[in-house]
């Protein structure tokens, strides 16, 4: 499978067009829960990096609710060698990754399993899972995460 880009990412999200804003242009809006019910862009150097603890980073791309009724929340992380974003975790939302670059131990409810660029992962409503970057390069991914994050449902 040839290396995942930002130009495949964007194809593949084709089904997720409805994931535009309706909110304001500005980058607070990546954090917003609303309705996402017109389609819109992102440029890679346009979405806001916060730098995690474990000395890697991500970028916000967008949170909020698909006119179908579906939470939705994407973004990108770069995880540095030997380090895990969290320990392993499970909660109620599915989430999806795509591997970019790196090569990742995808903790499958304890089970790693090898993953590298192009690799796509999915994750199941409350399965224990976690993710270590097992190479000696930063790791690159993105998250699709889909669903409530708890039972109450929408806040």
């Amino acid at each position: 499978m040839k290396n995942f880009n930002r130009r495949d990412l964007c194809i593949a999200l084709s089904a997720l067009a409805a994931v535009g804003s309706q909110a304001s242009e500005s980058q607070a809006q990546a954090r917003t829960k609303d309705v996402l019910s017109k389609s819109k862009a992102w440029t890679f150097d346009e979405l806001p990096v916060k730098p995690n603890e474990n000395g890697g980073a991500s970028r916000a791309v967008v949170q909020g609710v698909l006119a179908t009724g579906e939470p939705v929340e994407v973004h990108e992380t770069t995880l540095a060698p030997g380090k895990m974003p969290h320990p392993p975790h499970k909660h109620r939302h599915s989430e999806f990754l795509f591997i970019r670059e790196g090569q990742l131990d995808y903790i499958n409810d304890g089970k790693p399993e090898r993953v590298g660029p192009g690799s796509v992962v999915f994750t199941a409503s409350n399965v224990m899972h976690g993710l270590k970057n097992v190479g000696t390069t930063p790791a690159n991914y993105f998250v699709i995460a889909i669903g409530w994050a708890d039972e109450k449902g929408p806040a």
